[in-house]
């Protein structure tokens, strides 16, 4: 039965540790980069619930004056913003950023368009770095592109001290790998697809204030993260679009997602496989599948949800794990949750299978 409008002020599950297999219990672009100098970038300590929010990673002596920051534009190392390749552009200005023994800023100017090839924004860097996007970042449409590795395209890895934002646009252009996905058409083989923006190993992470849109699968994945704050992120992309998670979280510690909207053709977010400490607050959701937890091996624990709404999902709020396999979920928690024609507002699934076996 669909839901049609409902509020639940507080809805708590716990499960405390069970196997898979056993039953449950219940800066604006500022046009002269010099005005950047003397802002305080964000790396501040938050709080959840009255503790210290990855403490050992984000603390006060993270704080920095932008007085001593570099300041890099892409346009500089040869990106035109015309819609033309500017991959080996990016490449190089990242370099150089991520080389600089200052603290960093590289920009991406507003009213551009680059068209990126797949990608690797690869630390350590020697300080900090923020990239400030303003402009639009296109994917590249030709699927050959990503020959070298499907399941990629923007790719920061072991970065730490990162922030991305600037309330630009990040467009996975995903309509091709759509209409050639076995789940819209029976008679392809199943192959992967690019996930748009992925963190892999960073520590100290801020992402925030970005329009990401139309991702070949998932739009954002955090992969093995520590010390994360999400926020004023807007993730769309059809309702019927395949896999097209909003945001992923696999492997990943003290990782805070606030003030964002999601609306996909998959889950809004997904916490899978050895993630710990994740709070959601002001979260809205629709069309998608509503905020899931769990899969075939997943170890997940201490997770709130804490204000939601969910608009014309599938599902509401869900923790599912494959038959026979070894997963668990513990100190799991949703509350102040808001469901407006959902059509499954609780589910606890312990035989969940996406595909023909598990």
């Amino acid at each position: 039965m669909s839901l049609q409008t409902h509020f639940i002020p507080s809805l708590i599950v716990f499960l405390l540790s069970f196997p898979s297999y056993y039953s449950l219990p219940g800066i604006s672009e500022a046009s002269n980069y010099d005005a950047l100098a003397g802002r305080v970038y964000p790396w501040y300590p938050s709080t959840i619930q009255g503790r210290n929010f990855g403490s050992k990673i984000m603390s006060s002596k993270m704080g920095r004056s932008l007085a001593a920051v570099k300041t890099f534009n892409v346009n500089d190392y040869g990106a035109k913003g015309d819609g033309s390749d500017a991959t080996e552009a990016f490449n190089n200005a990242w370099k150089a950023a991520c080389s600089s023994s200052q603290g960093s800023v590289l920009v991406v100017p507003k009213n551009k368009n680059y068209l990126l090839k797949p990608i690797t924004f690869e630390g350590p860097c020697k300080s900090s770095i923020t990239l400030q996007i303003y402009g639009t970042l296109q994917a590249s449409t030709d699927r050959s592109a990503y020959s070298k590795d499907l399941t990629r395209w923007l790719v920061f890895e072991n970065v730490q001290n990162l922030a991305v934002e600037g309330g630009g646009t990040i467009n996975g252009n995903g309509k091709i790998w759509w209409e050639n996905s076995c789940k819209v058409n029976d008679d392809l083989s199943c192959k992967d697809a690019p996930t748009a923006l992925i963190f892999y190993n960073c520590k100290n992470l801020i992402v925030k204030n970005l329009k990401i849109q139309n991702s070949q699968k998932m739009h954002v994945s955090f992969e093995k993260c520590v010390g994360v704050e999400v926020s004023g992120l807007t993730i769309t992309a059809p309702a019927d679009s395949p896999n097209t998670d909003g945001i992923h979280v696999t492997d990943t510690q003290n990782i805070q997602i606030s003030s964002s909207v999601i609306g996909t053709g998959d889950d809004c977010i997904s916490i899978v496989s050895g993630s710990q400490k994740v709070q959601a607050t002001g979260i809205t959701c629709g069309p998608g599948h509503g905020i899931s937890i769990g899969n075939s091996e997943a170890h997940v624990s201490d997770v709130t949800v804490n204000g939601a709404t969910l608009t014309g999902t599938t599902n509401g709020v869900r923790i599912k794990t494959w038959q026979g396999g070894s997963g668990s979920a513990s100190n799991i928690k949703f509350q102040n949750i808001e469901m407006h024609d959902v059509k499954n507002p609780i589910i606890i699934d312990q035989k969940y299978c996406d595909q023909d076996k598990p």
